[in-house]
């Protein structure tokens, strides 16, 4: 945050920072998919979220952990529920860590109709690892999604990738960009779509 005229002010990040699908912009090939999904409740066991750095990936998988157990998702960094749990692979990538996340995965939910996993980065596992919690992927026990999040699915063993539903997340459109620059009283219409192609460029 920062202060102006006395007054606090949201970073712009967190001040648009998705906290439903309907908010999420410029992802209709994920957000539609999803919501489909979810309106019949035929969503699946795993989802694989790629895209570039700053597409939402991590965003999105967090949305969507909450609505699937029926929960309200505001900006909230720290997760509000005990069924959800986030885990960075980046730091946590050994098969000592998978192993942990395995043994957890054999325990029912305790508050949610669903235990789920948000991973991110999850590229950065080592290939045991990766090994280590195939088994848990491929036949997870009832009640347990899976959300994975990488820039991208080539670094990851087939049989992985296989099992997902796999969703891109691009960069959103410069007129899109251009459109939250507007209306943040940042620039006028042309200032803007300079702004945003500058940006993507």
């Amino acid at each position: 945050m920062n202060n102006s005229g006395g007054g606090t002010r949201l970073a712009l990040y967190r001040k648009y920072r998705p906290t439903s699908l309907a908010q999420v912009i410029g992802q209709p090939q994920v957000t539609e998919i999803l919501q489909a999904s979810l309106d019949h409740g035929a969503f699946a066991h795993a989802y694989l979220f790629t895209g570039q750095r700053g597409t939402g990936k991590t965003t999105v998988a967090r949305i969507l952990a909450h609505l699937v157990n029926g929960l309200d998702y505001s900006d909230n960094l720290n997760n509000d529920s005990i069924d959800i749990i986030e885990i960075d692979a980046a730091s946590n990538n050994g098969v000592d860590d998978v192993r942990q996340i395995r043994d957890s995965v054999q325990l029912a939910p305790m508050n949610c109709r669903y235990k789920i996993y948000i991973i991110d980065e999850f590229h950065m596992l080592s290939k045991p690892a990766f090994n280590a919690l195939l088994k848990a992927i491929e036949e997870p026990p009832e009640r347990t999604v899976w959300l994975l999040c990488a820039p991208s699915s080539e670094d990851m063993i087939q049989t992985i990738r296989s099992r997902c539903r796999h969703l891109v997340l691009r960069i959103p459109s410069v007129h899109a960009v251009a459109k939250l620059l507007m209306q943040e009283g940042i620039a006028d219409e042309a200032t803007a779509l300079e702004a945003a192609r500058a940006a993507q460029s």
